[in-house]
C-alpha cells in the first residue's frame, strides 16, 4: 500500500501519526481513505468536491500530484500544509 508521511498540524489530527499505509490507486482514493480512518482530517485537505485544497501540496515520490495521480503499492506521498504569514 501507499505510504502517506503527514507533518503537522495534520499528523495530530491523524492521532499523532506521521506515516500511515492507506489503500487506493490514484491520489484522491488515499486521501479519501484518511479521511476514512481518521475523520478529525476531514475537510482539512479535500475540499467538498474532493479536491485537494489550495493550501495542500501533495507530492508523490517528490513530484507534484494531484487527486488523479496514480500510485502504486511502494510511493511515498508527502503532504504539506503550506506556510503563508505577513
Amino acid at each position: 500500500m501507499p505510504v502517506v508521511r503527514l507533518r503537522a498540524p495534520l499528523s495530530e489530527l491523524a492521532g499523532g501519526k506521521r506515516e500511515l499505509e492507506l489503500d487506493g490507486s490514484t491520489v484522491g482514493e488515499v486521501l479519501q481513505a484518511l479521511e476514512r480512518e481518521h475523520p478529525d482530517v476531514k475537510g482539512w485537505i479535500l475540499d467538498e468536491r474532493g479536491s485537494i485544497r489550495e493550501h495542500i501540496n501533495v507530492f508523490v515520490n517528490k513530484e507534484n500530484g494531484q487527486e488523479d495521480t496514480a500510485v502504486a503499492e511502494h510511493d511515498r506521498l508527502h503532504v504539506i500544509p503550506a506556510i503563508s504569514g505577513g
